[in-house]
């Protein structure tokens, strides 16, 4: 396969591919001109990194993932505790967005919208923080 049909196969950009492919995440053969040439096991390691990738793991991670997963020895044990780790930055991410909605759902309420200049989101942001 070349880069357009694996991109079409994994629905990653070509750009995407070629960076997965810099930073030692797939390592397609090259041709006698040059030209990459993908097998079927580099488009399924694709779709496993946009899985991976959709699920909030890091490029480092995905690349641990890859190892354990091409690991016939290996721990499941090792593939939870990675998943657990990137739950809890998806959940501490989370508290953090919903204290955000909170605090800008309250200044939007305070505001009037209306043709005065008087603004408390305005005021708000303007305010020096401790």
């Amino acid at each position: 396969m070349n880069i357009g049909d694996v991109a079409e196969a994994s629905g990653l950009p070509p750009k995407t591919i070629r960076y997965y492919e810099e930073i030692g995440l797939i390592r397609p053969q090259r041709s006698g001109n040059g030209y990459r040439v993908f097998s079927e096991a580099d488009a399924h390691k694709l779709i496993f990194l946009v899985r991976a990738r959709s699920l909030g793991f890091s490029v480092e991670e995905c690349r641990t993932l890859l190892s354990l997963y091409e690991d016939d020895t290996r721990a499941s044990a090792d593939v939870r505790t990675l998943a657990a780790a990137a739950l809890e930055r998806i959940e501490a991410k989370m508290r953090e967005l919903q204290q955000m909605q909170g605090a800008l759902s309250d200044l939007v309420h305070r505001c009037h919208g209306d043709d005065r200049p008087d603004c408390p989101i305005l005021e708000d942001l303007a305010a020096p923080r401790a």
